[in-house]
Order: structure tokens, then sequence, then C-alpha cells
């Protein structure tokens, strides 16, 4: 049995994050209801590349849903939908701020008609302040929150994390602050409002680097691959690539140094621990980077890792595709309904990962089995 099996979740959600949130929650085994427009959520359209006429962002982010279609500027379809989300556990929504109270469909109207109704909203700026009707995409709310002032390399311009790391961060705190008020509602019979913003999950990834600013008043280097506080934590080149090698502390770090064919670093004063390594980089990483220039990717991860120093391979997806660990865990997984494959949900119980149970809804496909108005075409 699935944690959710019997929990009811409506989504009102567009692009990715409103609908990675319930996505979640649906592989955890709640129904979930994604509310679109007669067109359709943008995202359909977000490629290519395409699959069975659908983008492949889309098949990644609403799988184990059922769509229903309806035009909300009609009102029997804004009374009927009332009526529909009365009789679940859990709405999600990242519309436009302010746009869904018009229809009668915000939080307060909506919790009047049913008190154990937990109401989840997903913003770009948050549910209060200056900006918290200011409509935000990744890219926007990525260089809003520093992410790009402290992403890629010292000697190049800021730059953005190169997935969507905000409209799926900001999707899995909806889903936990969902289960959070579900828990509660358990305890005391209430629903409640739950509201996050791609602002916030971008604050929390930058938490240690505020913590550190707040003490220093500095702003924290640039580096292509490692950490600013941590040596050695980064890319080296190699006689014919590159390897990520994280020996990051202090023990790890003289082991490292005995594999590279020089222990007298790992004594030595200057880099006996991370802080004096810090301090002397200028000295350090260059006698490192020259070391592991010697030897192939593949000799040095032998090597590193017979000693027990953590390290990698810098992948492409095929790689990690290939690999047989990823085979191990099972968690690419055959959507059902399409020659295709996606990733799995990245936890499991009692040693089985959810399993996809749907593809995709093709759009309005359930509007006749919940008896929702068709929306009139032209």
């Amino acid at each position: 049995m699935l944690p959710l099996q019997g929990v009811k979740v409506v989504e009102i959600g567009q692009n990715l994050a409103g609908p990675y949130a319930s996505e979640i929650l649906g592989m955890l085994g709640a129904e979930v209801v994604k509310i679109e427009r007669p067109e359709g959520d943008d995202a359909r359209g977000w490629g290519p590349p395409f699959h069975a006429g659908i983008a492949t962002s889309f098949h990644a982010v609403n799988r184990n849903k059922r769509s229903i279609a309806l035009d909300l500027k009609d009102k029997a379809a804004c009374d009927w939908l009332r009526g529909f989300i009365g009789t679940r556990d859990i709405f999600i929504q990242n519309m436009r701020p302010g746009s869904l109270e018009g229809f009668g469909l915000g939080a307060e109207a909506l919790r009047a008609a049913n008190p154990k109704l937990i109401y989840c909203s997903l913003h770009a700026f948050g549910a209060v302040g200056p900006l918290a009707l200011k409509p935000g995409y990744e890219p926007i709310v990525q260089a809003f929150t520093g992410m790009f002032s402290v992403n890629g390399s010292a000697e190049a311009p800021p730059a953005r994390v190169g997935m969507q790391v905000l409209d799926l961060g900001t999707g899995v705190w909806a889903a936990l602050g969902c289960l959070a008020a579900l828990q509660r509602r358990h305890l005391t019979g209430e629903g409640g409002v739950v509201d996050t913003s791609l602002f916030e999950t971008g604050l929390g990834w930058m938490a240690q680097h505020f913590c550190g600013y707040f003490v220093s008043g500095k702003q924290p280097p640039r580096h292509r691959s490692g950490n600013p506080k941590l040596i050695v934590f980064q890319a080296f080149d190699t006689l014919d690539g590159e390897i990520v090698v994280a020996a990051a502390n202090d023990r790890l770090f003289a082991k490292m140094t005995a594999v590279l064919g020089h222990p007298e670093w790992g004594a030595d004063p200057r880099f006996k621990t991370n802080a004096d390594r810090i301090a002397h980089r200028e000295i350090i990483l260059p006698l490192l980077e020259g070391a592991m220039r010697e030897k192939t990717s593949a000799e040095w991860a032998e090597a590193l890792e017979a000693a027990g120093i953590p390290c990698s391979p810098i992948h492409d997806l095929a790689g990690v595709e290939a690999h047989p660990q990823t085979a191990a865990l099972g968690i690419i997984q055959e959507m059902p309904g399409y020659d295709l494959r996606g990733i799995g949900l990245p936890v499991s119980f009692d040693g089985a990962r959810p399993a996809t149970r749907q593809g995709a809804p093709a759009l309005g496909e359930a509007n006749a089995e919940f008896g929702a108005p068709v929306p009139k075409k032209g």
C-alpha cells in the first residue's frame, strides 16, 4: 500500500513547480486531478523534444494524474470546480498571483466552504512583501537570490545552475508542506494554508553562503567545480580528462597526498588542516593539479577509491544511464501508455520504489469521468 492512498488532490498548475509538487503526491499514491485551460498547460508545448505530441518536460512532471479541461470564464465550470475542490483533501496552485481569487478559488473562499482543505500556493517571490504579486521564472529568481553570483568559475561571468533547481525544489517543499499540514489535520481536524516560493527555496539553498556572509561580510568566491571553503573538493585535469575528488577532511587529504606519491604534503604544517590549506591555496592547489595530470582519470579513480577517497569521473547522461548503480536502484521507470522512460521518485519504502502507474494524461481525458463541463470550442 502506498503511503498516500486515499488522499485526493486537485492541481491548477502550470510549467514545473506546481505540477511537480502534485506529481510527488501522486507517486506516493494520492489521486491527483489536474485542471487545465482548454488549450492545456503551457508546458505541453515546451519542446522539442516531443513524445506523442507532448513535450518531454511535461511528461516528466505530470505522471500519475488525470486531466480535466475547464474554461474558468464559464460560470458553470467555476461552480463545478468549487464543488469538486470541496471534495478533495489538498489543492495545489501556482497560477499568476491573485488570478484565482476572481473566480472564487482563493484560499479564504475555498477554506470557508471546506475547513479541512489544505490549500497550497507556490509563488515566485513569496506570499507577502512588495514582490508578492510579481511573477518570476527560474533564471530570474536564480539571479535575484544571488545563486548566479556563486556559480561558475572565478574567471568567467556569473552563471545559472544548469537545471530547474528552484522550480523542482519548490515543488518538493510544497509537497513536504502538504504532508505536514495533512499530519496536523489528523491531530486537529483542520486544514490550512501552505505557502512556498522559488525565492524562499533559493535562499534555502544559499543558507551556507549566507551564514558565512553574515559573519565575514564578504561575497563568497566562485569556483567552477569545487567549494571555496574546502580543499580538496573539486575537479582536476588528468592525462586524458577530468575527475572530481572530495578529500573533504584532514585524514582524507593525507591519504590523497600518499596516493599522489607526495606524503610530505600531508605532513607539511602549511597544509595540515583545512583552514591551513585554504590559507595556502595558491601553493597547494598547483601542486595537486600538477600531480593529477600525470595519470589518466581511470588510473586515478582506481587508486583513490582503493584508498577510500571519494571521487568520480564527470558523467554525461549516457554515462549515468549505463552505470550499474543506476540499474541497481531501479530508478529509471517506464511510463505506462507511452514508449518513454523517466526518473522515478527518489525515495523507497520497505525496499520498494513507488511505481509510475500512469504516464502524463491527455488534455481533458477525465472530464466525462468526473462529470466536469466540457469547454465550448472556439
